[in-house]
């Protein structure tokens, strides 16, 4: 396998990272004539393209046969409603979770939000000792002392938020951070949940993430009714779209669909844990978050460390060579 492709698979788990954080936050703050679009929409459309992408690919893996993909999801979703059902509870908490990070960038800058979104690791492991049984290392459980101590020093108020200080205000950065640490546990216990979910079956995880999109635009639907439904009534659904809005909801789908690959399923993951190991995840925060993290405080050299740490995997000392 060529250098080239290692790194070419790297660069694109980096601009996928990078890409929706940005966009996301720059469409929040764009100031446009006319209304904003809803970012509760957004979060549906998502999830229907997401169903869109999935049946695309179990056509694919049905060998584009349209006979073979009518029966695989006859099959596999409708023949086994409780199987489906199963799907419900994480659904409903990645829609949750998405319509949160729309919340937090919206109240919160880019580089404040990456860095405590990176809590979501903390509960993941947690959920994963509670849910999964699995067991820690030293290595990872000192990351997670030093990934709470960054991030808590992060937020500690200081001479350099000046600037952003004045763009939000004290109530809207304490809304963003809520929305940040109640993303970071959704995601952390839906992502474990999931986990659990695809150890226990052996349906594929297209089929898995259709089901969930399923949900997902049931539960995203009701939530635009309810928060959004006078705004809806008076300039449609899709009032305030643009290029980049559409742009964003692309970007979101791919980052919902990866959260919920295994790690074999993906082949830029599966080369870049093969051949970059530990410094593939070191590679991959510093990266994204080197410039942003820089200007948000000192102390974010912390969260990326605690990331490089807790991926660490020490290789065993070799075996002494007798005199």
């Amino acid at each position: 396998m060529s250098t080239n492709l290692k790194y070419l698979s790297l660069s694109i788990l980096v601009f996928q990272t990078t890409s929706l954080v940005l966009t996301m936050r720059y469409s929040r703050t764009l100031k446009e004539e006319g209304p904003r679009y809803l970012s509760s929409t957004a979060v549906v459309l998502a999830e229907l393209l997401k169903i869109f992408t999935c049946i695309l690919l179990v056509y694919k893996d049905s060998k584009c046969n349209l006979r073979a993909l009518n029966r695989v999801l006859h099959d596999e979703i409708l023949n086994k409603p409780m199987e489906t059902l199963k799907l419900a509870i994480p659904s409903g908490i990645y829609t949750l979770q998405n319509n949160l990070l729309y919340v937090a960038l919206s109240n919160l800058d880019a580089a404040t939000y990456q860095v405590t979104y990176q809590l979501k690791i903390l509960t993941t492991a947690l959920f994963s000792v509670s849910m999964l049984s699995k067991k820690l290392g030293v290595y990872q459980w000192l990351s997670l002392v030093i990934l709470m101590t960054g991030v808590a020093f992060v937020q500690w108020p200081s001479d350099s938020q000046a600037t952003a200080a004045k763009e939000h205000s004290a109530g809207s950065q304490f809304v963003g951070l809520m929305a940040v640490l109640i993303a970071c546990f959704s995601s952390g216990f839906a992502g474990v949940y999931f986990e659990k979910i695809l150890k226990e079956t052996k349906q594929s995880v297209w089929i898995r993430n259709i089901q969930l999109g399923f949900f997902g635009s049931i539960f995203g639907l009701m939530g635009v009714y309810i928060y959004d439904g006078e705004q809806l009534s008076k300039n449609g659904f899709f009032q305030g779209y643009n290029k980049l809005t559409w742009i964003v909801v692309v970007l979101q789908v791919r980052y919902t669909l990866s959260c919920t690959w295994r790690p074999g399923d993906c082949c830029c993951y599966k080369i870049c844990r093969q051949h970059f190991k530990g410094i593939c995840n070191f590679s991959l925060y510093y990266t994204v978050n080197t410039d942003l993290l820089f200007l948000a405080s000192g102390f974010s050299i912390l969260v990326i460390a605690a990331t490089f740490l807790y991926g660490y995997d020490p290789k065993p000392a070799g075996n002494p060579i007798k005199a």
